[in-house]
């Protein structure tokens, strides 16, 4: 069975130009919550003067309807955002890397060891799973393809660290299925498939092809926003995050998610995105950008 963990309530809204208000986005969630998902990317925990779309975590995390059997997780930058996600009652912590280190500097305004080193405290005291993003790992937009190799080093750091589950980003959709196949040739003799999950933008067409090469190499859990909210983060007005209706058909009967009941979640949220568009378009995104 192949697993989706819905993404589309922080990285399909984090840079949304226009603030959605926390009644919608905990309508959004909870309609999600009915879809079928083990686990959805509720908000984040990063300074609301980086990301003033989720300045209301605490309070959709306060209100949304926990459905047993599911996890619930924030992504946090440092140990303050650790603070407010275990307060909050988050499930599951999200840290957040780079495999390029210009991408790492202008994204987060650190090197790859600087960002590293700001959420060191969240694995050493996190007391709940915490999953790694790596962003970057196939393809820069300032640096070009990424060699394998530089990717492995900080997947290797960061299963040291502790990360439960990394997630290795496709951030400006360029990835081709070859590339897949060659990361994970290098990344699975070090890391096994129920420790991986893959995070693909369909910028270019060819997320699904890519989700299917991830399969074929025994990689079974696949990030993706509802409705395909989210950009990417350099081809404004381009898609971006993978459309998990696009992977509920593609990978037909094989996931777990009831397509009625998610076209509903995803129309909840769709009124309030800037400009509204159908389910799939795009529109650009800056940080955090796995």
């Amino acid at each position: 069975m192949i697993r989706l963990v819905e993404v589309g309530p922080r990285d399909g809204l984090q840079n949304e130009a226009r603030f959605v208000p926390t009644e919608v986005k905990v309508a959004f969630v909870d309609a999600l919550s009915q879809c079928g998902f083990d686990e959805i990317e509720v908000s984040s925990f990063v300074h609301p003067r980086w990301v003033p779309q989720l300045a209301d975590a605490e309070a959709v995390f306060g209100s949304i309807t926990r459905r047993p059997g599911i996890t619930y997780m924030a992504l946090v930058p440092n140990a303050a955002g650790l603070e407010r996600a275990q307060a909050a009652r988050a499930d599951k912590v999200a840290v957040f890397t780079a495999a390029s280190e210009t991408f790492s500097r202008k994204n987060s305004n650190a090197s790859i060891a600087q960002s590293i080193e700001r959420f060191r405290p969240v694995l050493a005291h996190a007391g709940r799973p915490v999953r790694g993003y790596i962003s970057t790992a196939f393809h820069c937009p300032y640096e070009g393809p990424i060699a394998p190799a530089r990717v492995l080093a900080v997947a290797r750091t960061l299963l040291e660290l502790g990360c439960d589950e990394l997630s290795l980003g496709d951030t400006i959709g360029k990835a081709i299925p070859a590339e897949v196949t060659r990361l994970l040739e290098l990344l699975l003799p070090e890391c096994p498939p129920a420790r991986l999950a893959l995070h693909f933008h369909d910028t270019y067409g060819q997320a699904l092809d890519n989700a299917r090469a991830g399969l074929a190499m025994g990689i079974t859990t696949f990030d993706s926003s509802a409705g395909g909210i989210g950009g990417c983060p350099y081809a404004p007005g381009a898609p971006g995050n993978v459309a998990t209706e696009a992977l509920v058909a593609g990978f037909a009967g094989q996931t777990a998610i009831d397509a009625e009941r998610l076209a509903a979640a995803s129309a909840i949220v769709r009124p309030y995105l800037t400009p509204p568009r159908e389910p799939g378009s795009g529109h650009a995104a800056i940080f955090p950008a796995p």
